[in-house]
């Protein structure tokens, strides 16, 4: 890890402890019970929630009966998460750590992966590399269910530090310090071009700081027959 990954991962480290040691994060996303269809219609057991916070949508899958594992990289994220879980008298899989490094999972382990609002959280070096643990970690025909914010206008940002084509640092508000990348739908499929992309579309929320894109995609069988998109 370089100096300045970590440092970064630092900063991002303890804002994420303030939030969750300071905000009440358990508001569902309104998709989850749509995917969780899904997953439960392809017979997905075993789900991955990627930057799991404190444990919204981990608890509500551990109690629709799927084996759920979650990572963080904040600590208070995690404390939360799992007092939730055991309050419900649920199995917690729950670590710290960073979702830009290698996963401290086997390959193929996981059935199902979600990630909400949290993947564009880093560079897109740093987007890269979690993309590639999750089709890493996940079992080929695997399932993901990813958000991510969609892009704003600059005059409507919060003020704001530019590091990066399409990636910027708030200088202000609940999310200062913690990098954001800007995609649209063609770069979503670009980093995703390993799945077969079954859903991509915007939910937009009644402010338009709250419009993410969402996607649902499968991986491919790569060398392994047919991998067309459907």
């Amino acid at each position: 890890m370089s100096g300045r990954h970590n440092i970064r991962d630092l900063i991002s480290k303890k804002r994420w402890d303030e939030i969750y040691e300071n905000e009440n994060m358990l508001n569902l996303d309104r998709n989850i019970p749509k995917v969780v269809e899904i997953f439960s219609k392809c017979e997905i057991k075993k789900v991955l929630d990627l930057a799991c916070g404190s444990g919204r949508h981990t608890l509500y899958l551990a109690k629709k009966g799927f084996e759920v594992y979650g990572i963080d990289i904040s600590e208070e994220g995690i404390k939360t998460a799992k007092s939730l879980l055991h309050e419900n008298n649920l199995h917690r899989n729950l670590i710290v750590g960073s979702i830009y490094e290698r996963l401290p999972y086997r390959d193929n382990f996981f059935c199902g992966v979600i990630s909400i609002r949290s993947l564009n959280h880093g560079t897109i070096e740093d987007i890269r590399k979690a993309i590639q643990e999750i089709e890493r970690v996940l079992k080929p025909k695997g399932l993901v269910y990813v958000t991510v914010r969609k892009r704003i206008s600059k005059e409507k940002r919060l003020p704001f530090k530019e590091i990066a084509p399409r990636t910027y640092i708030p200088l202000e508000g609940k999310e200062k310090g913690v990098t954001h990348y800007l995609f649209n739908k063609e770069l979503l499929r670009k980093e995703f071009s390993n799945f077969r992309i079954h859903r991509l579309e915007i939910d937009y929320g009644p402010k338009e700081w709250e419009a993410y894109y969402c996607l649902l995609g499968e991986l491919k069988i790569i060398n392994g027959g047919d991998d067309d998109e459907i």
